[in-house]
């Protein structure tokens, strides 16, 4: 049986008569703007849309001609203080057009100022009133973040890009720093976003972490639009854990960012906040022992100069001591010899003899002088601390930088300064060996 039926033309063109019988002038419309535009051409192409209980109930595309943007966007700003963009309500003026290819669209040639907040910027300064009233504001302030964030809780959607992104960049870091992460779900935009948020919040504040991170990458106004929640704001304000927000884009500033403990502008920028703590944290270490290595070496090196100086000292000493005591040696033996021979020229055998013996005991005394001469430096080099170290013994140095004598004063993992003959190491304490407290410890050393 043939079917009575139009073409698609004849149908877009009756329904285009039927809005133009049924709008056949401007009117006024109450929207939400909820995608704006602004192209380079001049126009500004935008979505009005009307949603009840967080959900998009109606949506149409609009367009306001390049010869009437600026001046309504300015002629808006100047009366109400505040920028024409997305998430705002407004009152515009339309003219309803319809066509057989796009369907809809609004050409706005007007807007009322008296609309200068929206409703859902009046809820949300409603909201932050409320917020402030109460004392939230500041509440996760006054929380202490680790210097060094290890444990961390993740609240987002498993599927979220932006969650994907901050996981990869944190946890594959060519650094290879090694984070604890766990994921809480919640919903991320909708009507019901709120209180899974809420929920899984409450869920991670059981948990033992540093931080809870609540993230969500890019989207419209109205997507966002959760994260204003009165309620959720409460829940973040009041957690006993910092919580610090990652939401949107760098243009996006939510209630959520406002009393949290902290927030950043995107998912990526987050993992580069914990990044950068490590980061500081092993250059600060790596500065520390610089500073502890070449404090080390100037000790040593200060304590050969000083030895080098008192056996330069003590060696000059004994020259002189050895001079003086030759020319005693000299005169007291020249003396004796011309007595001798004065007073006993008559007996020049005896005073001969009597000469020779003398003599050999001025070279014995002299002999021996020397050899104890000798045997002072011979002691003095032997216990210069290289020749020590030389022989296979090292100086050990503490955490004070000075000499160990005994490991009573020494602790397992304390860092040490072993000086050898030729160079010197630091070394880490593994174990302690004591006569006095363990006998039945064999020292492996």
């Amino acid at each position: 049986m043939a079917r009575d039926y139009l073409e698609l033309a004849e149908l877009q063109a009756r329904i285009k008569e039927g809005i133009e019988d049924a709008f056949p002038g401007k009117v006024w419309v109450k929207a939400e703007i909820s995608s704006w535009s602004p192209r380079a051409n001049g126009h500004c192409y935008l979505s009005l849309s009307q949603s009840r209980g967080g959900k998009v109930t109606a949506e149409s595309r609009a367009m306001i001609w390049k010869w009437n943007f600026l001046q309504l966007k300015t002629f808006f700003e100047e009366t109400t203080g505040q920028v024409l963009q997305a998430g705002i309500t407004v009152l515009v003026r339309v003219q309803v057009s319809f066509s057989e290819l796009y369907g809809i669209s609004l050409f706005i040639d007007d807007i009322d100022p008296a609309f200068t907040l929206g409703e859902k910027a009046l809820e949300r300064k409603r909201a932050i009133e409320r917020l402030t009233a109460g004392g939230y504001m500041d509440m996760q302030k006054e929380l202490a973040l680790p210097a060094l964030p290890y444990r961390l809780a993740v609240v987002t959607s498993r599927t979220a890009a932006g969650y994907g992104d901050f996981r990869r960049h944190l946890m594959e870091n060519p650094e290879g720093y090694v984070f604890r992460l766990d994921l809480y779900e919640a919903l991320m935009q909708g009507e019901g976003a709120p209180s899974s948020i809420i929920a899984a919040l409450a869920e991670a504040s059981e948990g033992s972490y540093d931080a809870i991170l609540l993230l969500r990458g890019g989207g419209s106004e109205l997507d966002l639009a959760c994260f204003d929640d009165y309620d959720l704001a409460v829940a973040i304000a009041t957690c006993g854990i910092p919580v610090i927000t990652a939401i949107g884009h760098d243009r996006n500033y939510h209630i959520a960012d406002m009393v949290a403990h902290a927030f950043v502008k995107t998912p990526t920028a987050l993992a580069d906040l914990f990044l950068e703590a490590y980061e500081a944290e092993d250059a600060a270490l790596d500065a520390l022992q610089r500073r502890i290595a070449g404090g080390l070496m100037e000790k040593t090196a200060s304590a050969l100069r000083q030895t080098d100086a008192v056996r330069a000292r003590i060696r000059m000493g004994w020259l002189r001591r050895l001079g003086m005591v030759e020319n005693d040696l000299q005169r007291c033996s020249g003396r004796i010899m011309k007595g001798l021979l004065r007073k006993y020229t008559d007996v020049a055998r005896l005073s001969e003899a009597v000469g020779r013996r003398l003599q050999f005991a001025a070279g014995a005394r002299y002999s021996a002088e020397v050899s104890r001469l000798a045997l002072k430096e011979a002691l003095i080099k032997a216990s210069d601390p290289r020749n020590i170290l030389g022989l296979g013994y090292v100086l050990v140095t503490g955490k004070d930088n000075k000499v160990l004598k005994t490991v009573d004063k020494v602790a397992v993992g304390d860092r040490i300064g072993v000086r050898f003959s030729d160079g010197s190491l630091l070394a880490s304490v593994d174990e302690v060996f004591s006569e006095k407290l363990d006998n039945d410890k064999v020292n492996i050393a």
